[in-house]
């Protein structure tokens, strides 16, 4: 049976994928400190909907499946708790006493400040994206080496690296003929805020670990992501991922679903010709399920663009007010003036043929989706705090 460790295990992806492997046998392990859940309470960010704890969260899916999901609470940036993971009889916080006898045969890589406005509020904040997304990578890149080389890291990666450049964006890697020799390289990337700079990072000290030790590395350079609830978390509330709708950690579609809902103006930035790769999180789910199925070799950085579909803001904006009206909500569309330093008018033709090489079956965005999300978020209404959907964050 595999063993499947979770890094970032609480979060809006970690969970459900938590679920998922959990309800086909694995065993599968999370591990959290709960950044995500401070972060919101701090800012008084207030989730759509409260969430039980992780542990909690655990206890349910054990009531409803008869799965048990390890669950240990810890800060991944400390070594020795990484290094702990791939030895034997560590302690879980949940269900106590219980340890962890194998070392995981794939790691999910979620555990990173996951906001690219949140890294732009301060320095501070700016300090903590850098230093928590590379220690916690390079933490797990030497426990890998040290202890369990043959073991399959997924790392959830961004589009953001790449920008938008005036080219074609390929998978990861792009082919160079300079002065009559030929040689891949990672393909130039230009992040447009320190948390798209702390994921470039990433990849870079992952790409070191591949070629100085053979590891084998599957980076997934996703998309925002879109949706609210999986097959495996479907109807039982207490075992929904977190949705955010505010400015900082709220994804653009969850976000204007949601405006619309309470008839706040859409906030299209600027001209809202802004084109960026979309993906249903159901669609997140398979793309790592099917990484997980067809693993990269040693010595490999694999790396898959993970969107399904590009759309621009307005394109977006406009699909959104369109259903609402169909569904008799207040519905309307603002430009103001753009917060972030960003091309407006851009060249935006990313490939992303290498998840569909090996079966993945693309979730794409229509109405009925967008209806099904409405009706969602029409019953927390009343939880929804306008206050906190735009605060304008600059950079």
């Amino acid at each position: 049976m595999k063993n499947i460790l979770i890094l970032g295990g609480d979060g809006y992806l970690g969970w459900p994928t938590a679920i998922f492997f959990s309800s086909k046998g694995y065993n599968v392990t999370v591990v959290d400190n709960y950044f995500r859940r401070n972060a919101c309470e701090n800012l008084s960010l207030r989730p759509l909907y409260k969430i039980p704890n992780l542990i909690n969260r655990c206890q349910e899916w054990k009531k409803k499946s008869g799965k048990i999901i390890k669950v240990i609470l810890g800060d991944l940036t400390d070594p020795e708790l990484m290094r702990s993971l791939f030895q034997k009889k560590t302690i879980t916080s949940w269900p106590e006493e219980s340890c962890i006898d194998n070392k995981p045969d794939t790691i999910v890589h979620f555990a990173e400040q996951p906001s690219a406005p949140y890294s732009m509020t301060n320095y501070k904040n700016a300090n903590f994206t850098i230093s928590n997304n590379l220690l916690v990578t390079n933490n797990l890149m030497y426990a890998v080496k040290d202890f369990s080389p043959h073991s399959h890291i997924i790392k959830l990666g961004t589009m953001g690296e790449y920008g938008t450049p005036n080219i074609d964006i390929e998978e990861g890697w792009i082919d160079i003929n300079h002065n009559g020799r030929n040689e891949k390289f990672l393909f130039p990337r230009q992040a447009s805020s320190i948390y798209h700079t702390s994921k470039i990072m990433d990849t870079d000290l992952l790409w070191f670990g591949v070629r100085a030790w053979k590891l084998k590395v599957t980076d997934l350079m996703q998309g925002p992501v879109y949706g609210f609830t999986t097959k495996e978390i479907k109807n039982n509330e207490k075992l929904y991922t977190i949705f955010n709708y505010d400015e900082i950690f709220g994804t653009i579609i969850n976000r204007f679903v949601t405006q619309a809902v309470v008839g706040y103006p859409l906030t299209v930035f600027g001209k809202g010709e802004q084109k960026r790769g979309y993906i249903n999180i159901n669609d997140t789910i398979q793309c790592i399920d099917k990484s997980f199925s067809n693993p990269a070799k040693n010595g490999e950085l694999r790396i898959f663009n993970q969107i399904t579909q590009t759309f621009s803001v307005n394109q977006l904006a406009e699909m959104i007010y369109e259903v609402g009206r169909e569904l008799n909500y207040d519905v309307s569309i603002k430009n103001i003036p753009n917060p972030r330093i960003e091309n407006e008018d851009h060249y935006y033709n990313p490939k992303y043929q290498g998840l569909k090489d090996i079966g993945v079956k693309a979730t794409l965005l229509n109405k009925d989706i967008l209806k099904d999300f409405f009706i969602h978020v029409e019953k927390y209404k009343n939880n929804i705090d306008r206050d906190i959907i735009f605060k304008g964050i600059k950079w």
